[in-house]
C-alpha cells in the first residue's frame, strides 16, 4: 500500500468556506407556483472532514421537493460541484461558490436552467436566498426563494 493511500482525504482550501453552512437550519421558502409559504429543515454535515459536504433538505407538506446533495471540488475549478438527487428522481449537477457572505449556486442546462444567491446576515444566522429559472436561456423567471434561519 502507498504512503498517500494510509492517510484519510485531506481538506482543500476552496472547501472550507462552506464550514458557516455546517449544522441545522429551518426553512422558509415562496414559489410563485404555491398559494402560500412553505416550511421545512435543512442540514449540512461533513461527509469527509473538509473535503465533501452533505447537505440534507427536507420540506413540509409535499409541496416541494425533499432532496440530498453532495457538495465536492475539483482542483482545476475555482466553484464547487454539488450532486443533487431528489425525491422524484430528478438528478442534477450544480456549480456553487461561496465567498463574500453570499452562497451562489447555478446550473446552465438547455430546458431549465437555474441560478440562485443567498446573502448571509452579519452574525451569519440567516441567509436569504434568491432562486430564478429560464427556459431558454435568455428569460429569467422567479422559481424558489428561501430563507433560512441557523437552529441555535
Amino acid at each position: 500500500m502507498n504512503e498517500h493511500a494510509k492517510q484519510p482525504p485531506q481538506p482543500t482550501g476552496s472547501m472550507q468556506q462552506f464550514a458557516i453552512l455546517l449544522g441545522e437550519w429551518t426553512m422558509e421558502g415562496t414559489h410563485p407556483q404555491l398559494p402560500s409559504p412553505v416550511h421545512g429543515h435543512s442540514s449540512f454535515e461533513w461527509l469527509r472532514e473538509g473535503s465533501l459536504l452533505v447537505w440534507h433538505f427536507n420540506w413540509e407538506g409535499g409541496d416541494v421537493p425533499n432532496a440530498f446533495s453532495v457538495i465536492g471540488r475539483d482542483d482545476g475549478v475555482e466553484s464547487c460541484s454539488m450532486l443533487y438527487s431528489d425525491e422524484r428522481g430528478v438528478a442534477r449537477i450544480y456549480q456553487m461558490s461561496l465567498e463574500g457572505g453570499v452562497w451562489k449556486m447555478w446550473r446552465d442546462s438547455p430546458g431549465f436552467s437555474q441560478r440562485m444567491s443567498g446573502t448571509f446576515s452579519g452574525d451569519g444566522k440567516i441567509i436569504k436566498w434568491q432562486g430564478e429559472l429560464s427556459r431558454d436561456g435568455t428569460h429569467w423567471e422567479q422559481d424558489l426563494d428561501v430563507t433560512f434561519h441557523r437552529k441555535k
